[in-house]
């Protein structure tokens, strides 16, 4: 007589969580990036050529990817750019995406410049935390490096976010040698002030200028007279980011150092570029075509087997190094900052 054969596993729905990746890793966090446009042309995001996409994904079209993603698992998003408060449906599309079934928090980054008129509606609308780009603060030195951008109207956003009653403000700061990098204590102390948390960046690979290793810039902010201590890390935190934390009396700064200190065994995260191109790595050529997908009928299982395939082959760590990789990377602005 025969054995029995024993039952067949049950086939796994793709869109239940969790959503891993190659290496095992558990994904809770979207970048979403909603347009590729911006008002600024930074010279590390901007290149003179971009001349960005004109067939955007729709709000419902968002708000329908960021609905697989948390159904598989995805509990925090960000809205980026390019700029997105330059959308005209950006209340919308923070509406939709804040009211998402397992969607916990939803946050943005912008150049700040467009937040004087909307801090309040976008809280109002669910949006819990904003990281507003400032990299210097010197209105010479932010027209060398945004060429367009507008000086006043920024830190007036600024303000305007910083009493708005945000749970979560920070301030981020893409250094570069000789441009900006000696004005790292000030902008220390003007986020303090502020109630905000600042972050500096080391430049990646993406645009003009050149980096300062994050272990010489803490040295120049404690010879400024701000001390710091480096706080204990918690991977395990659902917030857990790239940046290290160290803190000072007046309040926390934060680091991240993508090519110094390598935080990819710890990511959490994965994008949706302004092409609607799903990114597994911001350096790596994993991709899946949600745009050509979603208007070429395709379900939300399709969705999800695509997001799991680029998933699959997600790499352990960023290739900003590799020789060779520079012609596979969208500008930063295409990505998503």
């Amino acid at each position: 007589m025969l054995p029995t054969p024993a039952p067949a596993a049950p086939l796994r729905d793709p869109l239940a969580p969790p959503l891993l990746d190659a290496q095992g890793r558990r994904m809770t966090y979207l970048r979403l990036s909603i347009t590729d446009r911006c008002n600024f042309r930074c010279t590390y995001c901007s290149p003179a050529s971009w001349g960005g996409k004109k067939d955007l994904l729709t709000a419902a079209e968002f708000a329908r990817i960021a609905a697989v993603f948390a159904s598989m698992g995805i509990q925090r998003v960000r809205l980026t750019g390019g700029e997105p408060l330059i959308r005209p449906d950006i209340l919308e599309i923070a509406q939709r995406i804040a009211t998402t079934p397992g969607v916990q928090r939803v946050a943005i980054t912008t150049n700040a410049s467009h937040l004087e008129r909307l801090a309040v509606p976008l809280r109002e609308a669910g949006v819990s935390q904003l990281n507003m780009s400032l990299d210097t603060l010197s209105e010479e030195t932010f027209r060398r490096i945004s060429k367009q951008g507008d000086f006043a109207a920024t830190l007036r956003g600024i303000d305007a976010a910083a009493q708005a009653g945000y749970d979560s403000l920070k301030l981020n700061v893409v250094v570069m040698r000789g441009i900006n990098d000696s004005e790292a204590p000030a902008l220390v102390r003007y986020a303090h002030e502020r109630g905000l948390t600042p972050r500096f960046i080391e430049l990646m690979p993406f645009g003009q200028g050149t980096p300062v290793p994050t272990a010489e810039l803490v040295e120049r902010i404690q010879a400024a007279g701000v001390p710091l201590a480096l706080e204990a890390e918690d991977l395990s935190s659902a917030t857990a980011g790239p940046a290290r934390y160290w803190s000072s009396p007046t309040g926390r700064v934060g680091f991240i150092s993508p090519l110094t200190q390598n935080f990819c065994g710890a990511c959490n995260r994965v994008r949706v570029a302004s092409n609607g191109d799903l990114r597994s790595c911001l350096g790596g050529r994993a991709q899946a075509p949600l745009h050509q997908l979603i208007r070429g009928g395709a379900s939300d299982v399709d969705l999800a087997l695509a997001i799991r395939g680029a998933l699959g082959e997600k790499p352990e760590g960023h290739r900003f190094t590799e020789t060779g990789n520079a012609s596979t990377l969208l500008p930063m602005m295409g990505i998503g900052g």
